[in-house]
């Protein structure tokens, strides 16, 4: 019998880190941005495109030498992270990749027919879709799918929140909401699902102060006042808070 073939994981959430095992490998800066491309695109991708993205100032000729000096610099053990033709390349398929892992997920919670699992909204769920794709780099490639997963993961955090209140979880509800509104302060919609959380365990308190944080957040930066819908949230669902609402 064959031996097993050790596993790679491919960690873009938070920061590049390729792993064999247990292994932190060693990958230069030009390997990175490769592998990086191909994970992000999980295609058959021609190398004139590869070439032209990653260096796309340099002569053709420089590109076509820059990929191959890239697909030549990767470590030995992620050699076979590669598969690669004449004409193309891509991501061989048995490597695993946190941002495949973490949008597969967003997009079970986003689906209102998907059933997730005990295990799927548990503090894992909320562990992955916490980190931004690759936050220190900054080719334009990158900062488009950065914005994409993103967005992305802003809806799953909501959704995910959602979730676990109606489950009744309220703590993980509440830290599912938090990590949302702590990723984009201004976006009301987080506010509203975190909201909605402490109404649902009866945490009027919590839900007023969460209401003055989003208040004073959207005057200060945006000078904007909260949507008609949120001040009714507050205001009609839990009348305690109305003489609160009325001195902000």
């Amino acid at each position: 019998m064959p031996a097993p073939v050790s596993s790679l994981y491919l960690q873009l959430l938070g920061g590049f880190e390729l792993r064999l095992e247990n292994q932190v490998l060693a990958v230069t800066s030009g390997s990175q941005r490769l592998v990086v491309v191909l994970a992000l695109h999980q295609r058959l991708l021609p190398r004139a495109y590869v070439a032209g993205l990653l260096w796309p100032d340099a002569p053709t000729s420089r590109a076509n030498a820059n990929l191959r000096a890239g697909l030549w610099r990767l470590p030995a053990p992620c050699q076979r992270a590669v598969e690669q033709s004449a004409q193309h390349l891509r991501l061989a398929p048995d490597v695993t990749v946190d941002l495949h892992i973490a949008a597969a997920l967003a997009q079970r919670l986003l689906d209102p027919m998907q059933h997730c699992t005990a295990e799927e909204l548990g503090a894992v769920a909320r562990v992955e879709l916490s980190n931004e794709l690759l936050p220190t780099w900054y080719d334009d490639w990158v900062l488009m799918e950065r914005e994409r997963f993103h967005q992305l993961r802003l809806h799953a955090l909501e959704a995910l929140c959602e979730r676990l209140t109606i489950a009744g979880r309220y703590g993980e509800a509440v830290d599912a909401g938090l990590t949302a509104v702590f990723a984009e302060p201004l976006r009301e919609s987080a506010h509203r699902t975190l909201i909605k959380t402490y109404l649902a365990e009866g945490n009027h308190g919590e839900a007023n102060r969460q209401y003055q944080r989003c208040r004073r957040l959207l005057a200060d930066e945006l000078g904007v006042q909260p949507s008609t819908a949120l001040r009714e949230l507050v205001c009609e669902d839990r009348p305690v808070l109305v003489g609160a609402l009325g001195r902000s």
